[in-house]
């Protein structure tokens, strides 16, 4: 027999027993992840992953961040770029940018860069932030850069 054989388990040293649930985070980062996202390396507690670039309907979820663009982007001034403009360059045309905004013109609880956002859900955080560089929204910019750096990895490594 082997030495140590029948010595006591306890005296011996073990390997670490590992939980062996499966992952469902991606195990590469994407060839297209962008570079100014690259700060984002909160991980997934199970693979260590970052958190992948974050969509306009993950920003929607947060009604703190939500009301801020709104303050910022509602706003009608001639002189200062507005969610009309990030819409126009998005695509929308002139009859549903006014269409939206009588929709929306007069009600607290309805917003025409909400309601802006919420059609444009799926493109990423950082489309909208390349929007804001465009127009020379510096306040919506870094407004949008913090919530990325400092709220979203939080965020989604809650979800995952």
């Amino acid at each position: 027999m082997p030495p140590g054989y029948l010595t006591p388990s306890s005296d011996r040293i073990r390997q670490p027993v590992e939980d062996v649930e499966e992952c469902i985070c991606t195990t590469s980062i994407s060839p297209d992840f962008p570079k100014e996202l690259q700060f984002l390396n909160s991980s997934c507690e199970k693979c260590y992953y970052p958190a992948p670039p974050p969509k306009i309907s993950d920003l929607m979820n947060d009604k703190d961040l939500l009301d801020l663009l709104r303050l910022k982007l509602d706003p009608n001034h001639c002189t200062i770029k507005n969610w009309k403009n990030f819409a126009s360059r998005w695509g929308m045309s002139y009859d549903e940018l006014t269409m939206l905004e009588h929709r929306t013109q007069g009600s607290l609880s309805h917003s025409p860069t909400q309601e802006f956002l919420l059609r444009y859900n799926q493109k990423t955080v950082t489309e909208l932030t390349e929007l804001c560089r465009i127009y020379q929204r510096i306040d919506v910019l870094r407004l949008l850069q913090s919530w990325i750096e400092k709220d979203w990895p939080s965020r989604w490594q809650q979800t995952h």
